[in-house]
């Protein structure tokens, strides 16, 4: 390992039908030190054992109770001192947090509920992000720093998509839904590529696979690490790996000085 523990997060939208495209062999040749997955559709006993020849210390997988639907799963080199895949906050079981604590920070793989499919759907999505703000709070009033990836499923700002206007009543660009991520802000937590790079324009992570959006970069910056600011000094970088196909999303990702 180097200095730096880098940690990489993707939406890999079916582990399976990733492993069948070989879409993580890039893995071998990066070799992050975490690699957290969302959208896994997969029980633990289907994750393909051909992902990568990468060999991760550990795996840690939450699947969604209902079948081919949801899922998180972390990889790696690191040994946590405990996993918790968070039901209480989760309460649909629908998989979709692995938190594990690394010494320095307690990490957060989450894939964060879509809002499009109806109003209780949005409501169970905005209680979702309220319970894991609060208890992110819980953690941090207790001296801990945190670590937050993955799948957000709302764009922050007007310059994390192509389209603001267009989408500005799409569950994932609501008032109600950013006015949740300036609320995580305003709490104390970093969006890391923002701080690193600043109002850099049509860097998105998300892409419709109607209309060729990918290829005309139509897209939205829907996944996202936060850090608790105290980690702010030990931000190395933060990036987004828009080259790496194989899903409707690609992976994002940071590294720390530690």
């Amino acid at each position: 390992m180097s200095d730096s523990t880098e940690i990489i997060s993707w939406n890999v939208n079916g582990i399976r039908a990733v492993a069948n495209k070989e879409a993580l062999k890039w893995i071998d040749e990066r070799q992050p030190d975490i690699l957290c997955l969302q959208e896994i559709k997969a029980l633990p006993e289907q994750i393909p054992d051909n992902l990568f020849d990468l060999a991760f210390t550990t795996l840690n997988v939450n699947s969604a109770d209902k079948k081919g639907y949801s899922g998180t799963a972390s990889f790696s080199m690191l040994e946590p001192l405990y996993t918790d895949n968070r039901h209480d906050i989760d309460l649909a079981r629908e998989g979709r947090i692995v938190e594990q604590d690394y010494g320095d920070f307690v990490l957060f793989n989450v894939y964060f509920p879509n809002g499009q499919k109806d109003d209780e759907r949005l409501a169970l999505k905005m209680k979702f992000y309220d319970d894991f703000l609060n208890y992110c709070n819980s953690l941090r009033e207790a001296g801990r720093s945190i670590v937050i990836c993955g799948d957000v499923n709302t764009a922050h700002k007007e310059i994390d998509l192509k389209n603001p206007k267009a989408n500005s009543k799409t569950s994932g660009f609501l008032p109600i839904e950013r006015e949740w991520m300036d609320k995580l802000v305003d709490n104390g937590y970093i969006d890391t590529f923002r701080y690193v790079n600043g109002d850099k324009e049509e860097e998105y992570s998300w892409w419709s696979y109607r209309s060729g959006a990918r290829t005309k970069n139509v897209g939205w910056r829907i996944d996202y690490f936060f850090i608790s600011d105290d980690l702010a000094e030990v931000l190395e970088d933060a990036f987004i790996l828009q080259e790496v196909t194989g899903s409707d999303h690609c992976p994002v990702g940071i590294r720390l000085a530690l």
